[in-house]
């Protein structure tokens, strides 16, 4: 069944739209990128508990990036960005972490949470000790489905393989789905792809075998520094809220949210992220729009216009009759 198109921008608790009575808290990921280091255990954990197919390794030419795009083969994919340092982020010398440090005291000037891109290595002739390395950063972030609450691949999957579970994410069935790559032209984000040996489509599940036992997620429990983070959807927005705040408070003004907003034009994600920079630059569309929504009108329309060419048609029958 096709949304209502006047629901699309209005929050919405997906579970129960689909039918769950007394359904849990939605469930999600907030992925904070500012602490992100690159290590792609989250990928690693997503193959393992998943059997997940492996991806190959690819250094994809100028980049530590060996997976390069979400695929039917990398449900978690961590990105390398690199890119000279913002403005008021090359002045003052920071750590290995990235924290700030006293340069006469050599210690760090403030606890906690600092990490804001890998620390880039030095051009030829510039010394190598870390209290240089402000002239460019990496940007990292691991990407995933991002689950959203309006979700278009639901609205065009003809065998129902896609469904919507008790906990609010979406899950595709592999054993009915026919491979008519409807979902993959309908996904806003192309997160969805087809295996080439069997044609069939896959992505993260948001690790619905654990959820259903009441345990985390592979990735988010394999990430070493937090920077994925899972729970209730409502929790992790008001605490990725707090740490925005907190990083502009420490310099940090590009910080900002991405897919938190239920009032967006998906409805909001599932899995949202802090980012250091404009989507684009993380390959993120800026203003993602479910792909359906202009269906339920298109329908109407069309059936409007098979009425008209049917009462047309009877008109020029009975008038030819007489």
């Amino acid at each position: 069944m096709l949304p209502d198109p006047n629901s699309l921008y209005g929050p919405l608790d997906p579970a129960p739209e689909a039918g769950y009575e007394n359904a849990p808290p939605r469930m999600g990921f907030f992925t904070d990128t500012s602490v992100c280091i690159g290590c792609k255990a989250c990928e690693v954990a997503c193959k393992e508990w998943n059997g997940v197919p492996e991806s190959g390794l690819d250094l994809l030419g100028m980049s530590y990036d060996n997976t390069g795009a979400l695929t039917a083969n990398s449900w978690r994919h961590v990105a390398f960005i690199e890119q000279p340092r913002p403005a008021g982020h090359g002045a003052a010398p920071v750590d290995v972490l990235g924290a700030p440090v006293d340069a006469d005291a050599a210690r760090p000037v403030d606890a906690g949470p600092q990490f804001l891109g890998m620390p880039g290595a030095q051009p030829p002739g510039r010394g190598t000790g870390v209290e240089e390395r402000t002239d460019f950063r990496w940007l990292m972030m691991s990407d995933v489905c991002k689950h959203c609450t309006h979700a278009a691949c639901l609205d065009v999957c003809p065998t129902g393989s896609l469904f919507r579970t008790e906990f609010g994410t979406v899950v595709v069935q592999e054993d009915i789905c026919n491979g008519c790559g409807y979902c993959i032209s309908a996904c806003p984000y192309g997160v969805i792809d087809q295996r080439k040996d069997d044609g069939r489509a896959w992505k993260c599940t948001l690790c619905y075998d654990r959820l259903g036992a009441g345990m985390t997620p592979a990735c988010a429990q394999a990430c070493p520094t937090e920077s994925i983070q899972y729970g209730p959807l409502d929790e992790l927005r008001e605490r990725a809220a707090a740490r925005v705040e907190t990083l502009h408070e420490r310099g940090v003004p590009e910080a900002r949210l991405y897919g938190h907003d239920p009032n967006d034009g998906v409805g909001g994600d599932g899995a949202f992220f802090l980012l250091l920079d404009e989507p684009e630059v993380y390959g993120l569309p800026p203003d993602p729009v479910v792909t359906t929504r202009d269906l339920p009108k298109m329908w109407k329309r069309a059936g409007l216009a098979a009425l008209a060419m049917a009462a047309a048609t009877v008109a020029a029958f009975v008038g030819g009759s007489s």
